[in-house]
């Protein structure tokens, strides 16, 4: 599948970050519910004087709704002639256009090859939730889960180590038609601040459909002793999505980083990501 930019224009980076709690997700859609593409689709619009013409985003992971960024990577293709006349203060226009709750902090050209979706090498979400028996701080009430139960973090870290790798994570996944559910987790460790505040930090070439939030559903029950550390393994090697599986909030979810190979691989690396993967043994299977 050709990635190539059309002529006569430019792919310009962009890195942002939004606070979650009012949008209906990334990703535009119908019935004017208001999401983050949509509020800087058309903050270019009107910041580039381009009349009727979207310049449509194309975003490294799209976020649920109420789900938070701190590190989002999107690109856009605007004609040469736009980029020219509007890069030197683009930036400080766009401040001025849109919303409080989402900042796009750098515009810069690409490189070649760059696709902020799939070039992606990984992504790195944390997940935030206290068992304090108080509550949640109320300045932090909007990106803190709070889980009445004490958890163990020791536990909920060996159950974690059993996941990571290459997996079919199905049984963690809202199965999309035509998706594959095999994912590389490269990262899922949980830390107890000195604020009391456990941080899972989760970080995978990609995810699928409520994965995370799936993931640290399962290890919530290993912490507060509901399940014992070997339960989300098993229920990974099911193979199937199991109702037992919470999916919690969105609240407490944020998207950190992304992480990109160098300029020279960036081609190659948006080739590969374009591949339907399988398993070994499970050709053609996802």
């Amino acid at each position: 599948m050709s990635d190539e930019v059309a002529s006569g224009c430019v792919r310009i980076r962009l890195d942002l970050s939004y606070d979650g709690s009012e949008f209906h997700g990334w990703a535009k859609q119908a019935g004017g519910k208001r999401t983050v593409q949509g509020e800087i689709e058309d903050a270019l619009r009107t910041v580039t004087r381009s009349g009727g013409t979207t310049y449509e985003l194309t975003v490294a992971g799209r976020t649920d709704a109420g789900v938070h960024a701190r590190g989002q990577v999107a690109h856009v293709d605007l004609p040469e002639s736009v980029w020219r006349e509007h890069h030197e203060k683009l930036l400080k226009r766009l401040a001025g256009r849109l919303p409080k709750d989402v900042r796009v902090w750098a515009l810069r050209e690409a490189p070649s090859g760059f696709n902020a979706r799939f070039s992606a090498v990984w992504r790195r979400y944390a997940y935030r939730v206290t068992d304090n028996p108080g509550g949640v701080d109320p300045l932090l009430r909007g990106h803190v889960l709070w889980h009445d139960w004490p958890l163990d973090v020791d536990a909920m870290n060996e159950a974690a180590r059993r996941l990571l790798g290459e997996h079919d994570f199905a049984a963690y996944c809202k199965r999309r038609e035509g998706a594959t559910t095999i994912r590389t987790l490269q990262e899922l460790s949980l830390e107890r601040g000195d604020d009391g505040i456990v941080t899972a930090t989760v970080r995978a070439d990609a995810f699928c459909h409520n994965m995370v939030r799936s993931l640290i559903g399962a290890l919530l029950f290993v912490g507060d002793g509901h399940r014992p550390v070997d339960w989300p393994g098993k229920v990974l090697a099911a193979g199937v999505r199991d109702s037992a599986v919470h999916v919690v909030r969105p609240h407490g979810l944020t998207l950190e980083e992304v992480g990109y190979p160098a300029d020279e691989l960036l081609a190659a690396r948006n080739k590969e990501a374009r591949n339907r993967r399988s398993l070994p043994g499970r050709a053609g299977c996802c």
